[in-house]
C-alpha cells in the first residue's frame, strides 16, 4: 500500500503522475473537507485520483469553521428532518467508526428563559434530536439529553449569567479540529492511491471538443505550469464555484453565497464552565465552546463580497459577539481577553431572489451538478456530511458504474483511528520513555491518534524534536517537523495557521515562535537563506494586516486593510 506521507518526495511523485500520459479517472479541484473526501471516496473504490488546490489542504472555510461535529439543531426548527438525520448519522460514524480519535463528544448547555413554554418545546426538540441520533446509528452515541435548574446551571457553568435563565438542558454533540480532519483526509486518500498536490492552482480547463478532459496547474512551489488529463472532473470549490463554472466558459448550473462567520479566541481562565453553550440569536446562532487551553465564541452569518481568499473580521463583528456572550455570561468580556479571532466564508446554495440580509435562513443542503461534458461540481452542505457529499459526488461522476463500485468510506477507517483503542493503552509507556507527561501523551493522540508513532519516530531519529518549542510548549518542536514531512506543509502560513495553529491560539499570532518553526522547517524543506526570510517577512506582514483589518469598521475597509499583507500565504514561490 502506499505511504501516506505528505512530504517533497511524495510531491514530486504526485506531480510525475498527474502529468503522466494516461491521467487520472478523477480530478479533483478543491482541497477543502469536501474535495478531501470526494479524493478518498473515488480512491477506495479502485479509481485512480488526483487532487488539487491552490492553497494548502483546508486553506479556505475548512480550516475556519466553529469546529463541531453536529446534527444541526436549529434545523429542527425549519422542519429540515432529512438534514438533521443525515447529519447526525454522520457524526455518529465520525464518533464511533471513521476518526474516533479526532472527533469527540461535547455537551452543550441551553439556556432556558421561561419556566414551562420554553422547557416544554426545547425539551420536545432536543428528544427528537436524541432520538433521530439513536435510530439513525441504531445504538447511543453520545450520552441523552438532561433538564437542569437554575441552580444546577449555574453548578455546571459558574459564570452563566443567573438573571438571564430559569435553566437549562444538558445535550450532546461533537467538535473536531477542522483542519486536522482534512488533512488526514488528504493523506488517507494518499495511502489508498490518491495523488495529492497542494499550492497548485487550476488555470485551464482542458477540452476535446465541447468536453473537459483536464486542467492546467499553476504549482507555485516551481511556477511550472502542468497539464493533467482526467476521465472526469469533479469541482469542490466552495464560494469559488461561480469562478470555476466561468472557467469552463460556463454561467454554470449553481448560484454560491458567500457569508461570513467570525469566531473568537478567548484563554480557558476567562470563563468559569465544564460545558459549551448553545443559543440562538436573532441572527444566528451563539456557541460557547471549550477548546484544549480555549473559549472559541461564535459565529456571525453576514453576506460578504468582498476577497474570497482572505476574508476577515470587522470590529462592529467583534462587537457583536462579546455583547452575546456577555448577555449570558458574567465573565465581561473585552477585547483585550481575545487572544484570536478568524473569519470564514460558507457556500450557501443562493435560491431565487434571496434577501442578503437572512442569509441564516439559506438550505445548508448541497447539490451536485453537471457544468459541461466531464465537469460537474457540487456545493453547499457542511463540514459534518463531507462523507455523504463525497458519495454523492463521485456517483455523479461515475454514473451507472457506482453500482458495481459503490462507497465504502462508512466503514473506511481514517488514518490514526486505526489500532486506537491499543494505541490508547500502550501511549503511557511509549510517552514514558521520552519523557512526557500524561497531559502530552493525551494531547498527541487527540492530534495524530495511532499515528502518534511516527511522530515519535521522528524525535528517536533527531533528540532535538523532543523539545517543546521555547514559545509555545504546548507543541513539541517534532510537531512543527511532522507538519513538513507527513502533513505537506509547504511555508511558515500552513505549519502556524492549520498545524500547530499559533496563529490563533496565541496573541502574538505566532510571532513568538516564528524563528525556531522557521530553523526547524528550513532543512527539510530545502530552502535558502532568502527564501527563509521571505517567509519570516511576509508572516510579519500578515500578522501586522490582520490587526489593522480588526480595527476597521466594514468589510470592505477590512478586506483593503488585508490586502496590504498581499498574497502572502499562496504567493509564487519562484
Amino acid at each position: 500500500m502506499p505511504t501516506a506521507r505528505l512530504g517533497l518526495e511524495s510531491r514530486n511523485e504526485a506531480r510525475a503522475a498527474l502529468t503522466a500520459p494516461d491521467g487520472v479517472d478523477i480530478l479533483v479541484i478543491g482541497g477543502g473537507v469536501t474535495g478531501a473526501g470526494i479524493a478518498l471516496d473515488a480512491a477506495t473504490r479502485g479509481l485512480s485520483v488526483g487532487i488539487v488546490d491552490a492553497q494548502d489542504w483546508g486553506a479556505g472555510t475548512s480550516s475556519r469553521s466553529s469546529r463541531l461535529v453536529h446534527g444541526g439543531l436549529r434545523y429542527l426548527y425549519n422542519l429540515d428532518f432529512k438534514l438533521v438525520a443525515e447529519s447526525l448519522r454522520e457524526r455518529g460514524t465520525l464518533l464511533t467508526k471513521t476518526a474516533p480519535h479526532l472527533v469527540t463528544a461535547q455537551p452543550f448547555l441551553w439556556p432556558l428563559r421561561q419556566r414551562v413554554i420554553e422547557r416544554a418545546y426545547s425539551a420536545v426538540g432536543v428528544g427528537m434530536y436524541d432520538l433521530i441520533a439513536i435510530a439513525g446509528a441504531r445504538h447511543r452515541t453520545v450520552p441523552l439529553q438532561h433538564h437542569y435548574s437554575r441552580k444546577r446551571t449555574l453548578e455546571v457553568f459558574p459564570d452563566a449569567r443567573a438573571e438571564a435563565l430559569v435553566g437549562s438542558i444538558r445535550f450532546c454533540d461533537a467538535k473536531v479540529d477542522d483542519a486536522r480532519l482534512v488533512n488526514t483526509l488528504v493523506r488517507t486518500a494518499v495511502r489508498y492511491g490518491a495523488h495529492a498536490l497542494s499550492h497548485a492552482e487550476v488555470v485551464e480547463l482542458v477540452r476535446e471538443g465541447t468536453r473537459v478532459t483536464g486542467a492546467v496547474v499553476h504549482d507555485r512551489e516551481t511556477g511550472e505550469r502542468l497539464s493533467i488529463r482526467a476521465g472526469h472532473v469533479i469541482g469542490a470549490v466552495g464560494v469559488w464555484t461561480e469562478h470555476l463554472q466561468r472557467l469552463a466558459g460556463s454561467e454554470g448550473p449553481l448560484r454560491v453565497h458567500a457569508s461570513k462567520g467570525i469566531h473568537l479566541v478567548i484563554p480557558r481562565d476567562r470563563i468559569k464552565g465544564s460545558t459549551g453553550m448553545f443559543l440562538r440569536t436573532e441572527k444566528s446562532v451563539l456557541f460557547i465552546i471549550p477548546w484544549t487551553e480555549h473559549w472559541i465564541i461564535g459565529t456571525t452569518d453576514t453576506s460578504w463580497h468582498e476577497d474570497l481568499t482572505h476574508p476577515v473580521a470587522t470590529t462592529a463583528d467583534i462587537d457583536y459577539l462579546l455583547e452575546h456572550a456577555n448577555a449570558v455570561l458574567t465573565s465581561e468580556l473585552t477585547r483585550s481577553d481575545i487572544i484570536g479571532v478568524y473569519a470564514g466564508l460558507r457556500p450557501l446554495l443562493q435560491p431565487v431572489l434571496t434577501d442578503e440580509a437572512s442569509t441564516a435562513k439559506i438550505s445548508r443542503e448541497h447539490t451536485v451538478a453537471r457544468v459541461t461534458d466531464g465537469l460537474s461540481v457540487i456545493a453547499g452542505g457542511k463540514l459534518t456530511t463531507y462523507r455523504v457529499m463525497a458519495e454523492d459526488a463521485v456517483d455523479f461522476a461515475i454514473g451507472a458504474r457506482a453500482k458495481v463500485l459503490p462507497s465504502v468510506t462508512a466503514n473506511t477507517p481514517l488514518l490514526g483511528a486505526t489500532g486506537l483503542d491499543a494505541m490508547r493503552r500502550i501511549a503511557p509507556r511509549l510517552g514514558a520513555k521520552r519523557g512526557w507527561d500524561l497531559a502530552r501523551v493525551e494531547h498527541l493522540l487527540a492530534r495524530y491518534g495511532s499515528a502518534i508513532t511516527e511522530v515519535a519516530e521522528l524525535i528517536d531519529d533527531d533528540p532535538s524534536l523532543g523539545r517543546p518549542l521555547a514559545a509555545a510548549p504546548q507543541y513539541l518542536r517534532a510537531e512543527v517537523a511532522y507538519a513538513v514531512t507527513h502533513e505537506g506543509a509547504l511555508t511558515v502560513a500552513d505549519v502556524l495557521m492549520r498545524r500547530v495553529r499559533l496563529a490563533i491560539e496565541s496573541e502574538d499570532r505566532g510571532l513568538g515562535a516564528l524563528d525556531e518553526i522557521i530553523e526547524i522547517i528550513t532543512p527539510l524543506l530545502g530552502w535558502g537563506e532568502e527564501r527563509a526570510e521571505r517567509e519570516a517577512s511576509e508572516w510579519h506582514a500578515t500578522c501586522t494586516a490582520q490587526e489593522t483589518a480588526l480595527r476597521t469598521a466594514t468589510d470592505a475597509e477590512a478586506s483593503a486593510a488585508r490586502a496590504e499583507a498581499g498574497d502572502g500565504e499562496i504567493g509564487a514561490r519562484v
